[in-house]
């Protein structure tokens, strides 16, 4: 009935327009209010935006070819997986929850840091509950003109439903990745209601989402920054499950590592284990880049296989970016190399075996970098193991004044890392104060506990480079003449 009578008032707008032309009258100005008014209705309508324009990607959750992702290609996130895999529980088992009087799920929240593999998990829940997986994201809704999102919400929702009744599924997925753009609090954009309407057409679509009737919705939203979305969304009954994605832990990164390694040629020095103790902090998009890296690498050296130098190279690419061609002059690498070395003895002095590598290279803004091997995961430290990275992160300033007897602004990094470390130490209870708060500690008293923490570790700093001072010269001559040094080499010039 709607395209009846659209039909019939643009026939009658045709009809009165050349009406209008054969009368002699000038037809200009009604042709341009027209076209205006029709662009307006396209515009608020949403369909200008292609349904490109919200980037949706309709795929068949369990038959998608290459797209096929299951949980077991998906690796250090177990808890999560677990998680996840006991919430999709319910939609699999309708029937089972039925009985039990369950109400089955409308939402789950991933929330964790990028690259993490919150959107491979997506996928794999859309695999596992044989579901037609529509990925979208939340800046997709967001326009200048007041109800445009609104109408997107409501085609999203449409669209998946059509396209599982197409594939002959009984549910679709919905995954909305950066969800806290179209979902965050309500009230912060006084001037700009496009917000506030998409997320209350959201809220209403997931209220309508009822798990009985077929095709049964599930909306999956992933974000990094929970604190930003609107309560009223992440309540019971609307997402129903928050899944905490972390950065995965040693054995996670291993078995990461192991996934993307399967069609890649290791040479046999290439040990993942090491590279995975060594890895601590990188995500899941981070290892996978590592190996990807690698394998450009030994392409460039022409080779069949990927070697431990290789794995090297990536590793400090990642860290600290590409090889750059500035040129430091002879003195300027003479003092980088001084001041690496000072930052690696203090460290192999706290911990034998530490030093991982050492290198003059120009690297994305370093001229110069030394590179710790962890000893393991930590998620708290002690008042010694903070005191011991002040101290390394000192050593290089301490080295350039004992050898050239002054500092320069190469160290002003170490410096800033330094004084986070003791304040760290300060409002961790654990510093010479005692227990304090922020809101209750003076800016003076905080100033002069960090001056006093860092003083006490340049005078150790000092002691322990003295004691190390035979060996010195011969390190920063290898280091000068080979541009770098592994751990390994590096002990091996210190026992000499």
């Amino acid at each position: 009935m709607g395209i009846f009578w659209k039909e019939i008032a643009i026939g009658t707008g045709l009809a009165l327009t050349i009406a209008l032309g054969l009368w002699g009258i000038n037809i200009t100005p009604v042709a341009i209010l027209a076209s205006l008014a029709i662009l307006l209705y396209l515009i608020v309508d949403g369909r200008l935006a292609k349904d490109g324009k919200l980037e949706t990607v309709a795929l068949d959750g369990a038959n998608s070819g290459e797209m096929k992702v299951g949980f077991d290609d998906i690796g250090g996130q177990e808890s999560a997986k677990r998680e996840l895999l006991e919430a999709l529980e319910f939609v699999n088992n309708r029937e089972n929850c039925r009985k039990l009087g369950i109400r089955p799920l409308r939402g789950i929240l991933m929330v964790g840091p990028p690259g993490t593999g919150k959107t491979l998990l997506a996928k794999a829940a859309a695999s596992f509950t044989d579901a037609v997986f529509i990925a979208t994201s939340g800046s997709s809704f967001i326009e200048m003109y007041a109800g445009v999102g609104a109408q997107r919400v409501r085609r999203l929702f449409n669209k998946a439903r059509q396209a599982a009744i197409q594939q002959g599924k009984k549910s679709a997925l919905i995954f909305i990745d950066e969800i806290e753009v179209m979902g965050g609090k309500r009230g912060r954009h006084s001037s700009h209601l496009e917000y506030d309407q998409t997320l209350n057409q959201l809220l209403v679509e997931m209220d309508g989402i009822n798990g009985d009737v077929e095709p049964s919705i599930l909306v999956v939203g992933a974000t990094n920054r929970p604190d930003l979305l609107d309560q009223a969304l992440i309540r019971p009954g609307r997402f129903d499950r928050i899944v905490r994605v972390d950065l995965p832990d040693k054995a996670g990164r291993l078995h990461i590592l192991n996934i993307h390694a399967r069609n890649k040629p290791l040479a046999s020095d290439v040990d993942l284990r090491k590279i995975a103790q060594e890895s601590f902090g990188f995500s899941g998009a981070h290892l996978e880049s590592l190996l990807n890296e690698a394998a450009i690498h030994a392409l460039r050296r022409k080779s069949r296989k990927i070697e431990n130098e290789d794995m090297r190279e990536a590793m400090e690419k990642i860290m600290l970016g590409e090889r750059q061609d500035r040129k430091p002059s002879t003195e300027e690498r003479r003092r980088v190399a001084y001041h690496e070395t000072g930052h690696a003895l203090v460290s192999e002095s706290l911990r034998t075996g530490s030093v991982s590598s050492i290198t003059v290279t120009p690297r994305g803004q370093a001229l110069g970098y030394m590179r710790q091997a962890p000893d393991g995961d930590h998620y708290i430290y002690t008042k010694e193991q903070l005191l011991d990275q002040i101290a390394i992160a000192l050593g290089g300033a301490v080295m350039e004044e004992m050898i050239f007897g002054s500092r320069s602004t190469g160290s002003q990094d170490d410096f800033q890392k330094a004084c986070e470390l003791a304040e760290r130490l300060i409002y961790s209870g654990i510093s010479s104060l005692g227990i304090v708060s922020k809101e209750h500690v003076g800016a003076s008293e905080v100033d002069q506990e960090v001056r006093s923490i860092i003083k006490q570790q340049e005078e150790r700093v000092l002691q322990l480079l003295q004691n190390a001072e035979k060996v010195i010269d011969s390190l920063v001559k290898e280091l000068l003449y080979h541009e770098k040094l592994d751990g390994n080499r590096f002990r091996e010039l210190m026992a000499g």
